[in-house]
């Protein structure tokens, strides 16, 4: 059973809904903003659990029936919007989903709760729909609106909506949560916590998932060997990132951690702060050979490819540039 403690580096948050639960001041709409993966769907759901909580203790209390058909994703009053078309949430599923029943009080307690996940890809006549209803809502309504970009919702409805923020999550609160949780050492956590920079559930899905151990080496053999490597073996290397499942950008933050390391140990001459500890003797060497300028215009055609592949820029392309840029620094 979720409770607010298992919320993870988001203290800002919990006491928050941990005092509205408590008070009932509870708003009628929010908009809850945070990347992919970092835990808004689950904050949000612990929220609401402790709103139709029948219990006496600290809500939620994991012990009541509306506990467990939370749980169980069977409450009356509990409505989790879904859309059948994968890239937008239309006027009819607002309508059919929450203006329609809205009305209706709820069934057991004291709020009627809906959920809206990727809040962002409404039309903006399905967003015009619910302005409607958050203008008037019934006292016992709660609209809770996930989004990765609030910007992307109309002003009138921001302006309707308590809005409150994920936070990247500190570094060493979400490495001691990963060693802890899943008996991983110091430097596996490093790792997961470098690439999901704060991100609580992508770092758990780095931790969980083999594939990434699988790229993240693949990609540190390109880097270690790629000044003895021609253009037949770049190109099998670039084709290899194909059969991983994973965002061709997670494989470039690979390389910025990388070269983040050589840079700070040429600067230091420290071993403690590297992700990359296990690999000291080929930073050692990069650092050597390479110099300040050289690392500076690496780190620069890094940005630039990410830049490319967000505009949805070859792939292919985009690498063969970036390693030629690798390859040819001094």
């Amino acid at each position: 059973m979720a409770r607010f403690e298992d919320i993870v580096g988001q203290d800002h948050l919990t006491e928050y809904f941990k005092k509205v639960t408590k008070t009932g001041e509870v708003a009628h709409a929010y908009i809850i903003e945070g990347e992919t993966r970092s835990g808004k769907e689950f904050i949000a759901r612990v929220f609401s659990e402790a709103l139709l909580c029948e219990g006496d203790e600290d809500k939620p209390c994991g012990k009541c029936q509306s506990c467990f058909q939370m749980e169980n994703n069977a409450h009356p009053d509990f409505y989790d919007i879904v859309h059948d078309k994968p890239s937008i949430i239309s006027v009819d599923d607002i309508r059919d989903q929450i203006i329609k029943g809205i009305s209706t009080k709820p069934f057991k307690g004291r709020y009627k709760i809906y959920l809206i996940n990727e809040a962002e890809i409404m039309t903006e006549p399905a967003q015009n729909a619910l302005l409607k209803t958050l203008e008037e809502p019934p006292e016992y309504a709660v609209i809770i609106l996930l989004t990765t970009s609030a910007d992307k919702l109309l002003q009138t409805i921001q302006s309707r909506c308590v809005k409150l923020s994920l936070k990247p999550v500190e570094k060493k609160i979400l490495k001691k949560y990963l060693m802890k949780e899943y008996k991983i050492p110091d430097y596996k956590a490093d790792i997961a916590v470098s690439f999901s920079q704060g991100n609580f559930g992508k770092a758990k899905m780095l931790i969980m998932n083999e594939d990434f151990d699988k790229m993240k080496n693949e990609a540190v053999s390109l880097l270690k060997h790629i000044h003895e490597m021609d253009a037949p073996d770049i190109m099998e290397a670039i084709n290899k990132i194909k059969e991983y499942k994973f965002d061709e950008l997670d494989y470039l933050d690979i390389f910025s951690v990388w070269y983040r390391d050589v840079l700070l140990f040429k600067a230091t001459n420290d071993v403690n702060d590297l992700v990359f500890k296990q690999e000291i003797q080929y930073i050692k060497s990069v650092a050597k050979r390479t110099s300040y300028e050289g690392i500076d215009d690496i780190v620069r055609a890094l940005e630039k490819t990410k830049i490319r592949i967000k505009s949805k820029a070859n792939f292919e392309t985009c690498m063969t540039l970036l390693l030629e840029v690798i390859k040819g620094t001094k």
